[in-house]
């Protein structure tokens, strides 16, 4: 039986063109001989960029990291409209393209910043009574993903060479990227798929803090202290949420299922400038210790998913 590491920790993947978020996962367990693991979400095989994967006790901040913003490069060919919305899929119609210039493209953008309503693609792994669209889709199946509503923070015209349109998106989580594509391309008339998209950034992590999995291969040569110098600490991802921290008897408490008032948590502990409402998430720390997230309910505090250890 093959030995297994007991590794917690966030690592950083800059996923690779053509493969799918869990190959590049199981890739990366085989490599770390991790017991357990997990990714943030799926990045299409078409897609690039950063992916957060979750190992150990770090699977159970996997979540937050699902629900943070997104920050993407990508590129539109205008002209084109695939089946798909992307370079994979076929071809249903062509148009011709203008002369625009930069100008009149970035005068179209502003019209999809801002609280949206979109069409997942039914391409997507958005899942359908636990099968994925793309599934159903290529199945011939009928699809009619539910309307959702996001948020695109920005979008900035970084490029135009005639029929291709390099863009970068901000925006919120269950934002589809090729959904967007399309309707930019209805909006200018020209039609448009999708023919490159790199993830630039999901929540605290970025493209810098990133490493390919030929680099973790290569350091798997050498010693698992050099793999585990890879790993950032799982609460990173969690900085977007209120700290409180408590006590040994508070800690107690949570770890036995137990409440804790809230205002005695609050009035005891130094919690910043962030606010800590009614249902907040909060992460918890004993002794200057990552411990886990807990939530605030009825004025206490309630433990949502504490650490093993």
């Amino acid at each position: 039986m093959r030995e297994k590491n007991a590794i917690d920790g966030i690592l950083v993947l800059n996923k690779a063109v053509g493969l799918s978020s869990n190959q590049c996962l199981q890739q990366v367990k085989r490599l770390l001989k991790a017991e357990k693991a997990g990714h943030t979400g799926t990045l299409d095989p078409l897609a690039c960029g950063v992916l957060p994967l979750c190992f150990g006790e770090a699977t159970k901040v996997a979540q937050f990291l699902l629900d943070t913003d997104k920050t993407y490069r990508t590129i539109l060919e205008l002209g084109i409209s695939t089946t798909s919305g992307d370079k994979d899929g076929d071809i249903i119609a062509q148009y011709p393209v203008p002369d625009f210039t930069e100008a009149e493209l970035a005068a179209v953008l502003p019209q999809f910043v801002g609280k949206l309503v979109q069409q997942p693609s039914i391409y997507s792994a958005l899942k359908q009574n636990g099968v994925p669209l793309y599934k159903l889709a290529r199945a011939g199946k009928t699809i009619e993903p539910k309307l959702r509503e996001i948020t695109i923070f920005s979008i900035e015209l970084l490029r135009w060479q005639h029929p291709h349109l390099e863009l970068r998106v901000h925006c919120s989580k269950g934002t589809y990227i090729r959904t967007l594509a399309e309707d930019i391309g209805k909006a200018l008339g020209t039609g448009a798929h999708l023919s490159y998209l790199q993830r630039e950034q999901t929540g605290p992590f970025a493209l810098a803090d990133s490493v390919t999995v030929e680099q973790i291969a290569e350091l798997s040569q050498q010693s698992l202290a050099a793999m585990a110098a890879l790993l950032v600490p799982m609460d990173r991802a969690l900085q977007h949420l209120p700290r409180l921290d408590v006590d040994v008897q508070q800690c107690l408490r949570l770890r036995q299922g137990q409440t804790v008032p809230l205002v005695q948590a609050v009035a005891e502990q130094t919690v910043g400038n962030q606010e800590i409402g009614e249902q907040a998430v909060v992460r918890v720390y004993h002794e200057q210790h990552f411990i886990g997230m807990a939530e605030c309910h009825n004025g206490k505090l309630h433990a949502k998913r504490l650490l093993s250890y």
